[in-house]
């Protein structure tokens, strides 16, 4: 049966170093979520490990202690029956990725989205694989932070059937003024001109140190095919954006256009769409 609508939750909390403490949050919070009828809940980019660029860090970082993290959150989400989008990170074999983890409301890992675009990180590499994942019934594509400067990562998947984008992000602190118009243009452009939802959860900003690394501005939200802010929350608060979706609304309109329309362009962006990997495909970092 095709779902008509989906009950999503943007939780926009803050995180730091310690992997254990954030695991636990987010399995509370997942939790709490599950009570309020939330199908799937969102946590920002690097939550499970506080979004920490230092080298130190990844220097000295069991990579098991991110692992059973991880597998605390798939517990939770078979014990709740709530799907989930987890900041992270993985490895294959020697090779780092910033990446999302992507779980089903009944335990089961669709996949990973790795970030495709890095910004300053030092301590993974970009990913190859644009993919597609079923969430609920529902399909769904990714962003992680700097992605969101790069249409073409929401409009390929959009075009190939995805109808809501999550996007994870751990943008510049709030003291970043200059970045912040286009913060607040990219996530509404990647709705309206795609004609599907965004889910954007971020995390809020330190008001004891308002540059502190895993830090940012906040503003997490939800945002309708036509543009329009659902849903958003504060700059410093932590705060639990919970929306419901009319998934005929995300009818992918503009993004079909570019496939459908007799333009000069039309046959280059279906070729675009085989690169995106449907949620059938191997779910990694890099193609196989």
């Amino acid at each position: 049966m095709v779902r008509k609508r989906l009950r999503v939750a943007a939780c926009q909390m803050h995180a730091g170093e310690d992997v254990e403490t954030n695991a636990g949050r987010a399995v509370q919070k997942l939790r709490d979520c599950a009570t309020q009828g939330v199908h799937i809940a969102a946590f920002h980019e690097g939550m499970l490990y506080g979004y920490s660029c230092r080298e130190a860090f990844w220097k000295n970082l069991d990579p098991r202690r991110l692992v059973r993290a991880e597998k605390r959150i798939i517990r939770a989400c078979k014990r709740y029956g709530i799907g989930a989008v987890v900041g992270s990170a993985h490895l294959e074999g020697d090779t780092r990725f910033n990446s999302l983890l992507i779980v089903d409301r009944d335990g089961k890992v669709q996949g990973r989205y790795g970030k495709i675009h890095l910004a300053d990180e030092k301590w993974c590499v970009p990913s190859q694989h644009l993919p597609i994942y079923r969430l609920c019934g529902v399909d769904c594509c990714f962003i992680i932070c700097h992605d969101v400067r790069y249409p073409e990562l929401v409009r390929l998947p959009a075009a190939a059937g995805a109808q809501v984008c999550f996007f994870c992000s751990c943008e510049s602190p709030v003291t970043a003024e200059w970045k912040l118009a286009a913060y607040h243009a990219m996530p509404v452009s990647r709705a309206t001109e795609n004609s599907i939802y965004v889910v954007m959860t971020n995390a809020p900003a330190d008001p004891s140190d308002l540059d502190r690394t895993g830090s940012s501005h906040g503003e997490s939200k939800v945002i309708h095919p036509d543009g329009n802010t659902l849903v958003e929350a504060g700059v410093f608060t932590e705060d639990t954006l919970i929306c419901n979706l009319d998934l005929k609304a995300a009818d992918r309109g503009v993004a079909l256009r570019s496939v459908q329309d007799d333009t000069c362009l039309r046959d280059w962006m279906r070729s675009g769409t085989a690169l995106v990997g449907t949620v059938s495909k191997k779910p990694s970092g890099r193609k196989s």
